[in-house]
């Protein structure tokens, strides 16, 4: 049994934020809450709590509707707000544009990017297509797939012991 008391109910707190497709937790701080959304990470997540007017140490779920849009929209138009050298997808293939994907969107967007390569056979696509490493580790001694590399010891253990089965039982 523990010896702390029942946290008491709290009726204004709502315990999950929704921003687009992802729900967020509302019992941490805003900062930290945003930082949950595929996308957005520690720095963008104090540059959209700035940017908004909202304490970023506040908690999420405790911040009226009105703020929480607010936040909503600061993410939706994110690449809009800030330089394009802090937005994730710059340069998109097709038309050239710089836009910070978030959520769902970051996972497919990557995975076309990923597939184009693969189609058109460029170096990165490739080595995605071999299951290598892409950007220029070494691979000299890391990233084996193979499994172990030497003497397995219980393999060995299991042999001799089926050998010495089959020795005891011709006799």
């Amino acid at each position: 049994m523990s010896t702390e008391e029942p946290q008491e109910e709290d009726e204004d707190l709502r315990y999950f934020v929704r921003i687009g497709q992802t729900d967020l937790d509302g019992t941490k701080s805003v900062e930290r809450s945003l930082t949950e959304l595929n996308g957005i990470g520690r720095r963008a997540a104090r540059i959209i709590a700035d940017k908004t007017g909202v304490d970023r140490t506040a908690t999420f779920g405790r911040l009226d509707d009105d703020e929480i849009d607010t936040v909503v929209e600061a993410v939706e138009n994110f690449a809009n707000e800030v330089p394009e050298w802090l937005a994730n997808h710059r340069n998109e293939y097709f038309s050239g544009e710089t836009t910070h994907q978030t959520g769902n969107d970051l996972n497919m967007t990557r995975r076309q990017d990923i597939n184009r390569m693969k189609m058109i056979d460029s170096y990165k696509g490739v080595r995605h297509k071999r299951g290598q490493k892409v950007r220029g580790q070494r691979t000299r001694s890391t990233g084996r797939t193979e499994g172990t590399i030497g003497v397995n010891v219980e393999e060995i253990k299991e042999e001799q012991a089926a050998e010495a089965e089959e020795e005891g039982g011709e006799e």
